[in-house]
């Protein structure tokens, strides 16, 4: 598998990251992101390292850099990564963290469907705590 390097001095991290399959029905930008994912599930950048650029990324991925920064997007949602000033993308979150965001996004979609205001949905989390 290829790998690549990130350039930090202080905090590096390598990241082995396979190339996309072309002939999968999930999204480009979906593969990129579960790559990413499973490294830092792996501790291949742990919180507070930096990975590398998405332009690096896209080359060893064989993928568009627009496709790298499309799921970098998404893992900024999820809390996972922070993109800082210039080009600096550091690790922010882990997975055990983004799983649990993903599973409050549902449960605030489910409330808002049954029509539950945000001070009831507090209500509600404060209740389980």
């Amino acid at each position: 598998m290829p790998s690549v390097k990130a350039s930090a001095a202080a905090s590096e991290s390598r990241l082995t990251l396979a190339a996309v399959d072309r002939t999968r029905p999930t999204d480009l930008h979906e593969q990129v992101a579960a790559e990413i994912r499973r490294a830092i599930a792996d501790g291949e950048a742990r919180p507070g390292e930096r990975i590398p650029q998405a332009k690096d990324l896209a080359a060893v991925l064989g993928v568009n850099t627009n496709t790298v920064l499309r799921a970098l997007r998404v893992l900024r949602e999820e809390g996972l990564l922070e993109v800082g000033r210039g080009r600096a993308i550091r690790v922010t979150g882990t997975p055990e963290r983004t799983a649990t965001m993903g599973k409050l996004k549902e449960a605030v979609e489910l409330a808002r469907r049954f029509g539950y205001r945000r001070d009831e949905l507090i209500a509600m989390l404060d209740a389980l705590l």
